[in-house]
């Protein structure tokens, strides 16, 4: 299709993302993917007219410096077709001061797209903008990394103990497995939870694929929002229990997915993932719905058909 696309974001680089990137997270992957170019905010202005046959955009969840600053113009200029890729959970934004809120519903309403991490989101952002939303699925580069061979007891979790990622709740479950519990590392971690649990400290993506190979089975009962998580566990086996919501958790962990608020039944599937003959079911299942559902193929095959 030979698509020239750019990609804009609050990061700091310009230029393309290449595979010895030791941090190509999924928005990295889908800038590597689209073969697109990375650009900050700032250099729009400075950018030539119709440089891009497509832009993607994604948005920072502090928009106060964007407020006063022509964005859409700026933007409109340099790409013929303009996107916003979601951000977070669907409804996030909705925490920001009014005049933010404002701001943001407006410049979503102009676009051609905006790109949703999961079904409810596609409804919920069409229904409130009457804009054509599409899919823009998480997506991992397994370019040189080795899928897991052996691990231990481990039960990993996938945020901290706030209510977006739900950590205290994927605690409660993770205890019917394990008293081996540990967390990643995110910038709203609470200081009093290192007394309840271990932590892999922030590292770069690149690293922490190697790092959630030693896991036996990841619980996030979290918001709904891009699931790197559920995708990653996936990639290397590794049974999650999660909720219905997400696509990568119902998608690639059908038998360990329980609905919304389903404490007990989620319990109950962390107990029986305690016998050998359910675990390596559910560790085959998701391998195989990784490859058939979320492979770098399959990414590109969607994205061709959005532009066809």
């Amino acid at each position: 299709m030979g698509l020239k696309v750019g990609f804009f974001t609050e990061g700091g680089f310009e230029g393309k993302i290449t595979l010895d990137n030791i941090n190509i997270r999924t928005d990295a992957a889908w800038m590597y993917l689209t073969d697109a170019t990375h650009h900050p905010f700032p250099r729009l202005q400075d950018l030539p007219d119709e440089l891009y046959d497509v832009g993607v955009m994604i948005l920072p969840k502090k928009r106060r410096m964007l407020l006063n600053y022509p964005l859409l113009e700026q933007y409109r200029r340099v790409c013929k077709k303009v996107t916003v890729m979601q951000e977070s959970y669907y409804n996030y934004w909705q925490d920001s001061p009014i005049d933010e809120q404002i701001w943001y519903f407006n410049f979503i309403t102009e676009m051609d797209i905006i790109f949703c991490h999961n079904d409810v989101d596609l409804d919920y952002y069409h229904g409130l903008t009457n804009v054509r939303t599409e899919l823009m699925p998480t997506v991992m580069i397994t370019d040189g990394i080795v899928r897991r061979n052996e691990w231990g007891d481990g039960v990993i979790l996938g945020g901290n103990w706030v209510k977006d990622y739900g950590g205290f709740d994927s605690y409660q479950v993770a205890l019917e497995i394990s008293e081996n519990i540990t967390a990643i590392t995110t910038g709203r971690m609470k200081p009093e939870e290192s007394q309840m649990l271990n932590h892999i400290p922030w590292v770069m993506w690149r690293e922490w694929i190697d790092i959630l190979s030693q896991f036996n089975v990841g619980v996030q009962l979290g918001t709904a929002a891009a699931g790197q998580f559920q995708l990653n566990t996936s990639f290397h086996g590794i049974p999650c229990v999660g909720y219905s919501n997400l696509n990568t958790q119902r998608i690639l962990h059908p038998l360990t997915t329980v609905e919304l608020g389903e404490i007990d039944k989620a319990k109950d599937i962390a107990r029986k993932l305690k016998d050998d003959k359910f675990y390596k079911l559910c560790m085959d299942t998701t391998q195989k719905r990784f490859e058939q559902y979320y492979s770098e193929e399959i990414f590109v095959k969607n994205w061709k058909r959005i532009w066809s």
